[in-house]
């Protein structure tokens, strides 16, 4: 492999990378005991150096000693469409179509204040990503979760009836969408989009969809854009991407919208220019120039496929050596989504205990309850192989088969 996917880098380092838990006090699992170094794998960031042409880019912006206002390049812009042509096979996208987001949260929360007021109803699915759960009570509109059900295989599915059931009971017009999924891992196929979307267009409802874990595919499986499954559906539908969680860039902040609807479209611009906060930073504009480029597009290729090894091996660790605790082996993200309950009740033990048996010998994973799973925990695999494995073996030892 030409890139570096086994590099340990220390976190502490620079700005401390977020590890300490976004200055969010108790949002970061504490330190281990003595003895144990910590292993990242809780905040959805990744532990790898980014593709080389992003700090080659970022550097040749910054030689230049003047940074103040600037115009947004025509190259920013024809490096989306070329990605989202070429990565999602999207055909037609203009310029007019794309508007910068800081962060796919604030674009979100834009995109709600165009279409619902405080109070109001919005739907999502569950479990639910916990940005998606403060944006909205932070901004005063009222949660109804459609829950996901596995199937036979454990697969996740929407419940087709109960969105519908829950739009109409609660007079919903909005609702986010997250493919692939946050935290279940779910790249969803076609005709599933299709179905929701649906649904969506009997109800009235104008879709929020993020699609920032876009280009995060394992496996073979293939993202479907929201938007592309129908005509309706691509005038229904804001969409979100970034790429910062491709890249690791969450640092550089900057993500984008596509919406094709030329109202809602206005409505979400006049939105976000009435804060003032929402420009463009132009080291953000010279990284995603430096991203979506032929070695960008060679780097997450490669970046896939350590991730679903990664994945491969943790899911048959689990299903070999953990009895009791059940994952559905994700089809994008690099994310796990561990349900402990029947481990917990078998063993007579509570989640806050395996997770404080965990974060005791270093495993830095997260509570799953934040994101609506009762008895869940949820890990982060985006770090080298070498700390996948002794991750797991720590949790072997020293949790599971204590």
């Amino acid at each position: 492999m030409p890139y570096d996917f086994t590099t340990i880098y220390d976190r502490h380092g620079k700005d401390a990378l977020a590890v300490e838990g976004l200055g969010k006090p108790g949002f970061a699992p504490p330190a281990p005991k003595n003895g144990f170094s910590a292993i990242p794998m809780w905040v959805a960031d990744m532990n790898f150096a980014t593709v080389p042409t992003i700090p080659a880019a970022i550097i040749a912006r910054a030689s230049h000693p003047l940074y103040g206002y600037f115009l947004t390049q025509d190259a920013y812009y024809d490096a989306i469409i070329g990605w989202q042509r070429d990565r999602n096979g999207v055909e037609g996208l203009t310029k007019d179509a794309i508007g910068y987001e800081n962060g796919v949260l604030g674009g979100v929360a834009s995109a709600l204040g165009c279409l619902a007021a405080p109070g109001d109803a919005v739907l999502l699915h569950s479990p639910t990503y916990i940005g998606f759960t403060h944006t909205l009570e932070d901004n005063g509109y009222r949660i109804v979760h459609s829950p996901l059900v596995q199937d036979e295989n454990g697969t996740w599915r929407m419940d087709y009836a109960d969105m519908d059931r829950k739009c109409k009971e609660n007079h919903i017009h909005a609702a986010i969408f997250c493919s692939p999924h946050n935290p279940c891992g779910r790249v969803w196929e076609r005709w599933e989009i299709e179905k929701a979307m649906d649904v969506y267009r009997e109800n009235g409802v104008t879709v929020i969809s993020d699609e920032i874990w876009s280009d995060i595919i394992l496996g073979g499986h293939k993202h479907i854009p929201t938007q592309s499954v129908s005509e309706d559906a691509r005038q229904r539908t804001i969409a979100l991407y970034a790429p910062s969680k491709t890249f690791n860039l969450a640092g550089l902040i900057g993500s984008y919208h596509i919406i094709y609807n030329k109202t809602l479209r206005d409505r979400v611009a006049a939105r976000s220019e009435k804060t003032h906060y929402n420009e463009m930073n132009v080291l953000s504009m010279h990284a995603l120039l430096g991203a979506y480029t032929p070695e960008g597009r060679a780097w997450v290729d490669e970046l896939c496929a350590v991730l679903t090894e990664n994945v491969d091996y943790a899911c048959r660790y689990i299903a070999e050596h953990f009895p009791g605790v059940r994952v559905a082996k994700p089809e994008g993200t690099y994310l796990l989504f561990l349900d402990c309950t029947d481990w917990c009740a078998a063993h007579g033990k509570t989640i806050d205990e395996v997770e404080q048996a965990g974060w005791d010998v270093g495993v830095a994973w997260q509570d799953g309850r934040m994101f609506h799973g009762p008895c869940a925990i949820r890990m982060n695999l985006a770090l080298p192989k070498s700390l996948v494995v002794e991750a797991f073996e720590r949790l072997d030892k020293y949790v599971f088969n204590a």
